[in-house]
């Protein structure tokens, strides 16, 4: 009777969660062979399961996950007494035949079910086969309650051989599982909407993350139990995108990041010839496909399976080189997400291979740093100003790799032309009218130079000294004017003005430029004169400024800036600490007591 099935099944699920040790052993083999002969006729093994629940009531559809729930639980409780005979090993396959069917059901909590088991399942085989060495963990790991005998060892080894053959069938399945249903990393920024477009990606979903993080590692171990198979699956089905026979963006998609999660589970030399045929493929699919959403979710997919790479990147430079130049292109290409894509995926990679890049390599005349920097402006040009600070961040961690000093500050002066000329410009014209500097167009570029400082000292530390020290005192200068207008524009227009569009930008400026400072101290190696040359000049114009203002034109992250120089030079500034303390601490305290005696009124 329909009516009772669920019912039946939720309470048969609940007695195969209970364990009583062997005790109860050919009971539950008992049922759980009557249960598959009966689920048969109930629901043929070639039911389309996934279908069938797209279109199924919602009795139906609960069926379906209620028959997920007593597989899995089933089998984290009893499935070693399923694998004692031939009969009994042929309705587990069935059974685990169902399950896979199931996880193809596009039902987020359905598929959730079903993972947690594979996940546990997929781990126990690997461990098996990886602790071979441990004698005591895989006796533990195989449920044989007894002790370790003398010479059970050997016997152990093609147990655990047959085990993997017993489960070979399915874990074949459940590898193309994986990779249909790949959830999407992290690093992705491409997503197709509700209207079937490809856009920029607004918002993490935090669920999608978690689950990619479970899939990834189930596909690992996957991949160490059979390289070839893992291997095998992936190609074919991208050579079905290539021929157009399995094309859309989801498969594309979810092969990709499948194809991103496995790095690092293969030999060196398998995952070498593994990777320069997928890119291989990508790049002529790319080539061949048409439309600018196809091409840019193509492009989302190198991206991200490089990025997954960098120990093939580090051993092959003529590919290193051609993927940075594609990420380069890729720069220019304005489709939402690419730009931004294509400058995390540079600043990924040179983390990791940031030595391969300030070297001459075998068939070059010069360093690739040296060549990228010649082309730096028109590798920049598209790009908008938060792409050019991850740029410029990624430049400077190549430039950090450089060991001859000279070389280095070559560098590091190239990579900083541009903002430096404009820097110099704007200065330049406020010498003539410091009115100049009040246009809003103006304090924007001021902005923006000094982000791109930020970015730029955040990689190179130390050796952004000699860039840093070049405006360091014109931006102080630029400092106490931006606060002195801000005062006053607060000091009128009372605290509303603060609210004000001008007043925020201004502000911008102020915290920039201590952000600037406080990154490349904290960056710096720790060297007391860098200490004795930044501080005095900034006591009056920083601290004194804190001092002097009204409190709502007071910046925190001069409190953190201080705080900063304090930990990071210590004894240098046991001189220094009383005026801080002097600028600081008493109109700090009074703040924060108006606050707290604004809050106590307010609270009931």
């Amino acid at each position: 009777m329909p009516s009772y099935r669920n019912l039946t099944l939720q309470c048969l699920t609940e007695v195969a969660a209970l364990n009583f040790g062997d005790f109860y052993n050919m009971q539950y083999v008992k049922m759980y062979t009557f249960f598959m002969v009966q689920l048969q006729a109930i629901l043929p093994p070639t039911t389309k399961i996934p279908e069938a629940y797209a279109n199924g009531s919602s009795e139906e559809q609960a069926f379906i996950q209620n028959l997920a729930l007593f597989f899995t639980s089933f089998y984290k409780s009893h499935i070693r007494v399923l694998e004692s005979t031939q009969d009994n090993i042929s309705a587990l396959l069935m059974g685990l035949e169902y399950l896979i069917n199931i996880s193809y059901v596009d039902d987020t909590e359905v598929f959730k079910v079903c993972l947690d088991y594979w996940n546990s399942l997929v781990l126990e085989l690997f461990e098996l086969h990886n602790n071979l060495d441990n004698p005591a963990v895989t006796v533990n790991m195989m449920g044989l309650q007894m002790p370790l005998l003398h010479g059970m060892v050997d016997g152990l080894g093609p147990q655990i051989s047959q085990r993997r053959q017993l489960y070979a069938a399915p874990m074949s399945k459940l590898r193309m599982l994986m990779i249909c249903r790949m959830a999407k990393p992290e690093e992705v920024l491409i997503v197709e909407d509700e209207n079937g477009n490809i856009v920029r990606e607004t918002m993490k979903d935090n669920d999608v993350l978690v689950q990619y993080k479970i899939m990834r590692e189930t596909l690992i171990y996957l991949s160490h139990l059979d390289h070839e198979d893992t291997e095998k699956q992936m190609l074919k089905k991208l050579s079905k995108q290539l021929s157009g026979e399995d094309w859309n963006w989801n498969n594309l998609n979810t092969l990709c990041w499948a194809i991103g999660s496995i790095s690092g589970s293969m030999m060196e030399e398998q995952e070498n010839r593994f990777l320069v045929m997928v890119i291989r493929d990508l790049l002529n699919l790319c080539e061949i496909t048409k439309g600018k959403d196809n091409k840019a979710v193509i492009a989302s997919n190198i991206m991200y399976v490089v990025g997954q790479y960098p120990r093939f990147l580090r051993a092959h430079w003529k590919f290193l080189k051609t993927v940075v130049n594609k990420l380069f292109e890729f720069m220019h290409e304005t489709h939402p997400g690419v730009q931004d894509m294509a400058c995390d995926t540079f600043l990924k990679i040179v983390q990791k291979c940031k030595r391969k890049f300030v070297i001459v390599q075998v068939g070059e005349s010069e360093p690739f740093v040296s060549e990228l920097l010649s082309g730096l402006p028109t590798t920049v040009a598209d790009l908008e100003p938060h792409q050019i600070h991850t740029f410029y961040e990624s430049v400077g961690h190549m430039i950090q790799a450089e060991s001859d000093l000279q070389k280095r500050d070559e560098y590091m002066q190239r990579l900083m032309d541009l903002p430096y000329q404009q820097w110099v410009e704007i200065i330049g014209q406020a010498h003539q009218s410091v009115d100049f500097l009040k246009d809003q167009d103006v304090i924007r570029t001021v902005l923006n130079i000094l982000q791109t400082n930020t970015s730029a000292a955040s990689s190179l530390g130390t050796y952004f000294l000699s860039q840093i020290s070049l405006i360091f005192l014109d931006m102080l200068n630029v400092y106490r004017m931006y606060s002195e207008l801000i005062s006053s524009s607060i000091a009128e227009g009372g605290p509303y003005a603060s609210k004000t569009s001008y007043v925020k930008l201004l502000r911008s400026v102020k915290r920039e430029t201590l952000k600037l400072i406080e990154t490349f101290l904290d960056k710096a190696e720790d060297q007391p004169q860098i200490g004795k040359q930044f501080v005095p000049p900034m006591m009056d114009p920083v601290l004194g400024d804190y001092a002097r203002n009204l409190p709502d034109a007071r910046e925190s992250e001069v409190l953190s800036l201080f705080a900063t120089i304090i930990n990071k030079y210590k004894a240098a500034m046991i001189e220094d600490v009383p005026r801080i303390f002097e600028a600081v601490f008493q109109c700090t305290l009074e703040m924060i007591t108006k606050n707290f005696r604004r809050l106590s009124r307010t609270s009931p």
